[in-house]
């Protein structure tokens, strides 16, 4: 038995160590990778002037979003709803989103300051929680066209109740300075 115990600590033991060193080996990088979240967005043109127009994003499938404070990046969705961009962040209420999704915790909390990096054009930003039914109408039903097969009413809805339950948030991409 004490034999077995031993191989079974050794199974779990390498995943964990692996998993530890790859992350913190990680953290410093340019970005994240698709596993892991990475450091601060370095490289790429800091965008300066107007505002976009970020419908161009309809055709982006992920970005890479720093955080200033605490200092981290990751690979998040992106969608465009009335001229504004946004981003999600779902499992809010579940046990492993509350570990994965810490950073989304952190923007809430936080000043929300951040930096987005989209094909290689970063641009500052300040992540402010949305709540509001009506904004959260176009940009659930632009999730669900993006990222869920269709933006079906039904579909549409189930992802309004999330946000409204608090599974998921709903951060708006505003320029820095906007109101928290």
């Amino acid at each position: 038995m004490r034999i077995f115990l031993q191989v079974i600590g050794i199974l779990i033991l390498i995943p964990a160590v692996s998993y530890v060193t790859l992350r913190m080996d990680h953290k410093d990088a340019d970005g994240p990778s698709i596993l892991f979240p990475g450091g601060e967005l370095v490289s790429g043109e800091l965008h300066s002037g107007a505002e976009p127009d970020w419908s161009f994003t309809d055709d982006v499938s992920t970005i890479e979003l720093q955080l200033v404070n605490p200092l981290s990046s990751r690979t998040i969705w992106i969608m465009e709803s009335g001229g504004k961009v946004y981003i999600p962040s779902g499992y809010m209420r579940s046990f492993l989103g509350r570990i994965w999704k810490e950073w989304a915790f952190q923007a809430d909390e936080g000043d929300g300051l951040a930096v987005a990096r989209i094909d290689g054009v970063r641009y500052e930003r300040q992540l402010l929680r949305i709540k509001d039914p009506a904004i959260i109408q176009g940009v659930a039903s632009k999730l669900a066209g993006k990222y869920a097969g269709g933006a079906s009413p039904e579909t549409v809805a189930a992802i309004a109740k999330s946000v409204a339950d608090g599974d998921t948030y709903i951060f708006e991409m505003a320029p820095r300075g906007g109101a928290r």
